[in-house]
């Protein structure tokens, strides 16, 4: 007789006994945060802390916004490929991959094929263009090539979409902590949050950049910490690999073109491209990075060693979701009850094979946490640099000095406005979801956008870039109310449905307004030549 018909044949209050039994024993073996924990999590926190004073000490301090804002445009290829990697390899990595790779399978290893896609189009279309144009804000671009006014709109949709998409990185992973490890919710929240702002203020870009390279080995350790373990407990990894085909977790190529199904081949591969070119190819927060290289070689090198960076990390947290898998097979933790949400499937894994190891669920904490300061650093330092060079400097003129005072400041500002988003994440659905949904609906448009400036040298019709933003908030609002049809398109398509429709529009709209102007010009000439024949206007 199986586990499940020896349970369906037992009694109903028999049942309920072995049930809260089974929760009590739970609740033991997972415990608590023991004081070695606390102490590698301080420990991290601390670091980077110094980091930052380090940053704004050395060197002659942040002299210039340039210095705070840009490094000096002095990096080497090394430590921005590192922050590179750290930056968007958020919390949400460590937390809700492996869940994802749990419940659905390893398809998310697909990403590798995306990612190299963006890194391609990143180095050879949008790096050089905005490296040689010596831009602190990528939204500069757009006032060159269109106007002021498109400068605007590109900034308010990087601001709206970055404050957003902080308060899911600080807010979410904090949760699904404290609900499994016990540990504070709020002190969680607030003290990575000060001490990220903290070391923004001080330190600027290079205090960013090389506190991520911290972070990134620390997530690294984190991941590789529970892998290591979950190895050697279930028996080496080839028995993981074996129980994971045996339960259909190896189900890579699914190659239906069905747009509206959640994860395919093409979904994430031509999808996933959309949304990481969002994220490295216009991005503020990224592009800042790698236009701060001193030269256009160490840029592009940074960007292909940062692929390197990417492809490590996302097979850790595949690898992760397969142990949690072989572990969890026959007891799944969260259809048992004993957790709320998938998202807390990883701190119970760690909680549950860590637990005689004082220490070590700290560091997986910490690296989890590594993740969510690694990217709202880069956060605040991108939202400081827009703000600064798009909405300050064009109207307000004042010294270089008066500038770097008025950056710090604003990282300030951005630090405590990130934390106080962080207290409505919790109205968003699905951690991973939710998090590449904000880029798709927002980094989507964005390529068009600048697309359309690039390869359409006749491109003159900005109105595409609401349109195209009002098509995927329609979308993806529609999906988050399960309505069938249309609105069940996949996630991952909200970024290209964005970018094609800007695209698209934006050059018909051009034809079209190219075509009135033609034809007004020559009826004015017609009209004025059959006026007065000896006059001619070429």
């Amino acid at each position: 007789m199986t586990a499940q018909c020896f349970l369906n044949a037992l009694p109903s209050s028999v049942l309920v006994i072995w049930y809260l039994g089974t929760v009590m024993a739970a609740a033991h073996i997972v415990g608590t945060f023991a004081v070695w924990d606390y102490v590698v999590f301080a420990l991290m926190l601390l670091v980077s802390a110094a980091v930052g004073v380090y940053c704004a000490m050395s060197g002659g301090g942040q002299q210039s916004s340039q210095d705070f804002l840009m490094g000096g445009r002095k990096m080497t290829a090394v430590p921005v490929a590192l922050s590179l990697t750290a930056t968007f390899m958020s919390a949400i990595t460590v937390l809700a991959t492996p869940s994802e790779v749990y419940q659905y399978g390893a398809m998310f290893i697909l990403f590798t094929l995306s990612y190299s896609l963006m890194v391609f189009v990143t180095s050879e279309v949008f790096l050089p263009i905005f490296y040689r144009l010596g831009v602190t804000s990528t939204y500069e671009y757009l006032e060159m090539r269109f106007s002021r006014a498109v400068r605007l709109c590109g900034t308010v949709l990087f601001i709206f979409q970055t404050v957003l998409y902080t308060g899911i990185v600080i807010y979410v992973p904090a949760l699904a902590l404290k609900q499994v490890t016990g540990f504070d919710l709020w002190g969680a929240v607030m003290s990575t949050g000060i001490v990220c702002t903290f070391y923004c203020s001080l330190g600027g870009l290079k205090a960013v950049v090389w506190t991520d390279v911290f972070q990134l080995a620390t997530m690294m350790a984190g991941f590789l910490v529970v892998i290591i373990r979950a190895v050697l407990l279930h028996g080496g990894f080839s028995v993981i690999i074996d129980d994971s085909q045996k339960g259909g977790r190896l189900n890579l190529w699914d190659f239906d073109p069905n747009p509206f199904k959640r994860h395919t081949f093409w979904t994430i591969t031509f999808g996933g491209a959309f949304v990481w070119i969002g994220i490295y190819g216009v991005s503020q927060a990224q592009v800042q990075r790698y236009v701060s290289c001193k030269s256009l070689n160490h840029a592009r090198t940074s960007l292909y060693l940062n692929l390197v960076g990417l492809w490590a990390i996302l097979l850790c947290a595949v690898f992760s979701g397969l142990c949690l898998y072989a572990i969890y097979q026959d007891c799944d933790p969260w259809t048992a009850g004993l957790i709320s949400a998938p998202d807390q499937l990883m701190p119970y894994l760690v909680m549950d094979i860590l637990r005689d190891y004082p220490g070590l669920p700290g560091l997986f904490v910490a690296a989890a946490f590594s993740g969510t300061l690694s990217t709202v650093s880069s956060s605040i330092n991108a939202l400081a640099a827009v703000t600064v060079e798009d909405l300050v400097k064009p109207y307000i003129s004042m010294s270089d000095r008066k500038l770097s005072w008025i950056s710090k400041g604003l990282s300030l500002f951005y630090g405590a406005v990130c934390i106080g988003m962080a207290a409505i994440a919790s109205l968003l659905g699905g951690l991973l979801e939710a998090a590449l949904s904000i880029f798709g609906i927002i980094g989507g448009p964005l390529v068009g956008l600048f697309s359309l400036g690039i390869f359409c040298p006749f491109a003159n019709s900005t109105v595409s870039t609401m349109i195209g933003t009002d098509f995927v908030f329609w979308c993806s609002f529609g999906s988050a109310q399960l309505v069938d049809g249309w609105y069940s398109l996949s996630y991952l398509y909200f970024s290209p449905a964005g970018a094609i429709t800007v695209f698209a529009v934006g050059v018909i709209m051009s034809l079209l307004t190219g075509l009135a102007f033609l034809l007004t010009s020559n009826s004015v000439n017609f009209f004025i030549s059959s006026k007065n024949p000896s006059v001619s206007i070429s």
